[in-house]
Formats: C-alpha cells, sequence, structure tokens
C-alpha cells in the first residue's frame, strides 16, 4: 500500500495492527478523505483512544522546525497559562520568529482589561525566556479576533511557512480549522477534541503561494490538571462560556476545596474576600480548616468532584504564600485562580502533585 497519511491526526495510515497507531480497516480506504480509527471514533463518538507517543516523541518532532525559515505562531491558553508553557521553546524553534497569540479570551469576564492580559502574557513569556515579535488575543472557538491573528500572521512569515504549536489542549486544531475557512485555502478536516494528545503528527496545509501552515503535536504539559482525570471530568473543569466568579467571605483558618483537585487554606490574618474563577461545574465546597482533611478522606469523588470516576490521583503536595499586593491570583493550573483581596494574606494551597499552583498578581479588577 502507497503511504497514506490520516487527514485527521496525520498519523501514516496502516490496516495491520488494530492496537497500534494510524489503523483503519482495509475497507475504509475507499473514503475520501482517509482518517484513522481514533479519529473515526473521536468525531463520530466523542471517544478518546490512548496513543503510544510520549512527551520526548512529540518534542522530537517539534525539533525539526529549526532547521526551516518559518514563522512560528505559538499558541497558549489564557484560561491555564501556567499549563500552556512549551519549556525550552526556543531551542527547538531556532531563530524562527514567533508570534505569541493568547487563545480562549472570551472565557475572562468581560470586565477584564485586554491590554492587561497583553502585557501579562508577555511578561510570562519572558521568563520562559521569549521574545515573540508580537502578541495577539482571540477566541478560535467563537471566532473573536481571528481577522487580526490571521493578518499579523500574513505581516510576519513574509512569504514563509507557517508552523502553530502549542501544548495540548490549547484550542490549537480549532484555531487552524476555523484560520482554513478564513484564508480559503480548502475544507476543515483537522481532528479537533477537548481531549489532550489529539494530532500526532505535522498536518500540512497549501497557503496557495507555494507555502503551507502546519499544524504540529500538542506537547504534553504534565502539570495540567487535565492529565490526572478522565474525559467526562474534562468536561466539568474546562469553561466553554463567560467565567461568572463567585465569592466568599473566608474567616481565619477556613477552607475552600476546588472539587478534589484543589485546596486553599485562608490562614488569615481577619476576615477577607475571595473570588473564584473556575469552570460552572466545578463544586465549590467551603468549610473549617481542622475539618478539612477528614472531609477530603470521605468525600472525595462524591461531595468533592471531580474527580467523579475512580482515579488513583498522586497525594497532595502543600504550597505556602503570602500576598504582597492589594490583590493576588492563587492559580491552579488548568482548574482557573482564586483571587485574594488585600495585602498580607498568609494562605496555604493543597493540589495532587504534579499540578501547577503558583501565585501571580491579579489579572482582573473589581
Amino acid at each position: 500500500m502507497d503511504e497514506i497519511y490520516c487527514a485527521g491526526c496525520g498519523v501514516k495510515i496502516q490496516t495491520e495492527d488494530p492496537q497500534a497507531l494510524g489503523y483503519t480497516p482495509q475497507s475504509a480506504l475507499q473514503h475520501d478523505p482517509i482518517v484513522c480509527q481514533r479519529c473515526f471514533r473521536l468525531t463520530h463518538y466523542n471517544e478518546i483512544q490512548d496513543v503510544s507517543l510520549t512527551a520526548d516523541d512529540f518534542l522530537t518532532m517539534l525539533s525539526k522546525i529549526s532547521e526551516h525559515d518559518a514563522l512560528v505562531v505559538y499558541l497558549v491558553d489564557l484560561f491555564d497559562s501556567a499549563g500552556s508553557w512549551v519549556p525550552g521553546l526556543q531551542r527547538f524553534v531556532g531563530g524562527n520568529p514567533v508570534l505569541l497569540v493568547g487563545n480562549k479570551g472570551d472565557l475572562f469576564p468581560k470586565s477584564t482589561n485586554p491590554n492587561k492580559l497583553s502585557s501579562w502574557i508577555r511578561r510570562s513569556a519572558r521568563e520562559q525566556g521569549l521574545k515573540p515579535v508580537d502578541v495577539r488575543l482571540m477566541s478560535a472557538s467563537r471566532n473573536h479576533g481571528l481577522d487580526e491573528v490571521a493578518a499579523a500572521i500574513d505581516h510576519y512569515r513574509k512569504g514563509r511557512d507557517v508552523y502553530v504549536v502549542g501544548a495540548t489542549n490549547v484550542g490549537k486544531s480549532t484555531f487552524i480549522n476555523h484560520l482554513i475557512q478564513h484564508l480559503g485555502t480548502g475544507d476543515s478536516a483537522i481532528t479537533t477534541s477537548r481531549f489532550p494528545g489529539t494530532t500526532l503528527d505535522f498536518i500540512e496545509i497549501p497557503l496557495g503561494d507555494g507555502c503551507n501552515l502546519y499544524d504540529t503535536p500538542g506537547i504534553i504539559n504534565d502539570h495540567q490538571a487535565a492529565h490526572f482525570i478522565g474525559p467526562r471530568d474534562l468536561k466539568k473543569i474546562m469553561p466553554v462560556k463567560e467565567i461568572k466568579p463567585k465569592v466568599f467571605q473566608l474567616n481565619e483558618r477556613q477552607t475552600l476545596f476546588l472539587g478534589g483537585l484543589g485546596r486553599l487554606d485562608y490562614i488569615g490574618p481577619a476576615r477577607r474576600s475571595l473570588i473564584v474563577y473556575a469552570s460552572s461545574s466545578l463544586v465549590i465546597h467551603r468549610t473549617k480548616m481542622e475539618q478539612a482533611d477528614d472531609l477530603y478522606a470521605r468525600q472525595l469523588g462524591h461531595l468533592l468532584t471531580p474527580p467523579s470516576e475512580k482515579v488513583d490521583l498522586p497525594p497532595m503536595e502543600r504550597f505556602d504564600f503570602r500576598t504582597d499586593q492589594q490583590a493576588c491570583d492563587l492559580v491552579f493550573s488548568g482548574l482557573g485562580w482564586i483571587t485574594i483581596k488585600g495585602r498580607g494574606a498568609r494562605i496555604t494551597a493543597y493540589a495532587p502533585k504534579g499540578i501547577g499552583v503558583s501565585l501571580r498578581p491579579s489579572l482582573i479588577k473589581g
């Protein structure tokens, strides 16, 4: 059989081993386009299948970009920026210019200042050793800001190929599908999913001027909450519309649980406002600190959900913080964040070992 590649994820098609990557039944080779069984089941049944590629495999593929003169479009998830960064990206893309695009801006409350978001993303990029040529914000799922991003791509690529890169679950394939329609280069044929690891190899899309746009594999970032839970729970923690803040007035030594995946202990001093920004489907529960350990042991997977499915979570890891600004965000990678009002607050956070927890200046005024 001549080499055929899946129109959905880019992996090489094979008909011999149903358990291996790229499998499709012989009869499916008559279809147009040809997709692997994994993409077919994902598209028609919303069913994800495990893949055998490792993070190192993905990074090896990504390093090929440095061998080409191209524009790199680096997509990050504004809702989960901590889980979006690809460590050491600059060395994988070489000296190629990087256009940084923040996706899912529609999830933030309308009161959020977009200039503040842009400045924050640019600062975060510098901390990662990146110096992007420009920063743009958009929402791929709602088609907001796509015209501006497309114009920026055309401006900065200067007749070169374009590689779209990013961690898993940042909306990369959805972005490219909309971009294809926007540019009029053909029908959308890339497999899209809310599950990590959908694209398995480079997918080439002609741009019409002799150059190509390439969708690349999503790099698996192990401290995203998505890698600790099942598909059903993943839908609960990933917001799909504007986040509505939930305000809590906490006394000293009170605890907030974000399902069973995040915990904040407010030690003090005094009574204080805490504002939770997370999916409306994520259960937020308040209790006293002295009862929190027992509650977690008894109610994980019940009152404290997700996870609602039976999963073996890593042990909880502890993080201690003291706020030094009028408003700070305690960020749980992939879950959301809690804004703490006022300087000098002492807080302790817990998350399953591997989920990133960090403190940043507050992004939202209010």
